[in-house]
């Protein structure tokens, strides 16, 4: 099988489901903006980090698949991508996470830079493009059915990113680098 179809050539892609759209469409910018924040884990996870974190990411890369395909499914996909729901069990587990390496750090008092060691400034560019996904996600509920699950897993996945940032450059010996109002 080719990689390339050449369906796409005319400006269109295919949906889960079998409707073409416009490569532009609103819900090409949500489930691509999904695809992006999934590959940018993909250069987190190739960092030198604890097997429990690395563990904890892969999880939310599967997480992230299932939203994708959710996404990409018109009426008749959502037979298919039924059971890829994310839940209020997903929604606690990025919390617990959250809450757990935020106990490890030193109180926030002011805005944070983004940088850090690597994998750190790489979590700061996932929580960007997360926040993106957010809000493509959003504009793209207006006009159809997104689960509330799906917007609050993804508003939660922004803040994880942040933490986790802190706690790679916390753990990593490394001082933040905190925002100067000049």
């Amino acid at each position: 099988m080719k990689i390339y179809t050449k369906t796409g050539d005319d400006g269109t892609t295919g949906l889960v489901g079998g409707n073409r759209v416009k490569k532009y469409d609103l819900r090409l910018e949500a489930y691509g903006t999904i695809d992006e924040l999934n590959s940018t884990i993909g250069v987190i996870i190739s960092s030198d980090l604890p097997e429990n974190v690395v563990e904890t990411l892969y999880q939310i890369q599967n997480k992230l698949f299932n939203i994708g395909s959710l996404l990409a499914s018109d009426e008749k996909g959502e037979a298919f991508t039924a059971t890829l729901s994310i839940t209020a069990e997903n929604i606690n587990d990025i919390e617990v996470a959250i809450d757990e390496y935020q106990s490890q750090l030193p109180e926030l008092n002011h805005f944070v830079l983004p940088g850090g060691n690597f994998a750190a400034a790489q979590c700061h560019v996932a929580r960007t493009v997360c926040r993106r996904a957010e809000r493509r996600i959003l504009q793209f509920a207006e006009h159809s059915k997104v689960s509330t699950e799906t917007i609050i897993y993804i508003n939660r996945l922004s803040d994880f990113f942040f933490v986790l940032a802190r706690k790679l450059t916390f753990d990593s010996g490394l001082e933040e680098v905190g925002w100067k109002k000049e």
